[in-house]
């Protein structure tokens, strides 16, 4: 796994082991980036929700963003993390929370112009943490929320102001971008 565009464009990112963690391929990647470049039209701060390896937030960061937060509940992962902030340069742009993604949405305050969500495959909370998002005070009108999934846990097509805007699969992972107050 590596970052594929921008400042840190080549480095190579540690990835935790195990089964838990199913790290995102760069063709999956590469299509989300792909997809921002055309639909985001701010890059200013960025949620990395799930965050495991931090790929798209660093991948973010490599591109234009300017800040980044990172969020999983794993302290391997945090390592890990804070190992590819490090490794990439980009530590000083970004902070990592080691809790809970439903946890942190409750205590932080910045507004995320970008969100990712990836939780593992076995996990059926996206749709909740998406509800909870979508009324939160996290995102504003025009941000964006990026959720990779499995098709096993349909996700809605609405969340209180979050509309789907495009979903594309690759292989098992499914790619779903939700804009706030955009209607297509």
């Amino acid at each position: 796994m590596r970052v594929i565009s921008g400042k840190a464009k080549g480095t190579q990112l540690k990835a935790p082991s195990g089964r838990r963690t199913r790290p995102i391929t760069n063709l999956a990647k590469e299509a989300i980036f792909s997809i921002l470049e055309n639909t985001a039209s701010c890059w200013d701060h960025v949620l990395d929700l799930y965050a495991g390896s931090g790929a798209l937030g660093i991948e973010a960061l490599s591109r234009k963003a300017e800040w980044a937060d990172f969020v999983d509940r794993s302290r391997r992962s945090c390592g890990i993390i804070k190992y590819n902030l490090d490794r990439t340069g980009l530590s000083s742009k970004a902070h990592i929370y080691c809790c809970r993604a439903s946890k942190s949405i409750t205590f932080l305050n910045n507004n995320y112009n970008i969100v990712f969500m990836d939780p593992p495959y076995s996990n059926p909370c996206a749709s909740n943490l998406l509800a909870a998002l979508a009324n939160s005070e996290l995102i504003e009108e025009n941000s964006t929320i990026v959720v990779c999934h499995a098709n096993r846990f349909p996700l809605s097509l609405d969340y209180d102001g979050l509309h789907l805007i495009e979903q594309r699969r690759y292989g098992n992972t499914f790619i779903s971008l939700y804009q706030k107050g955009v209607k297509r």
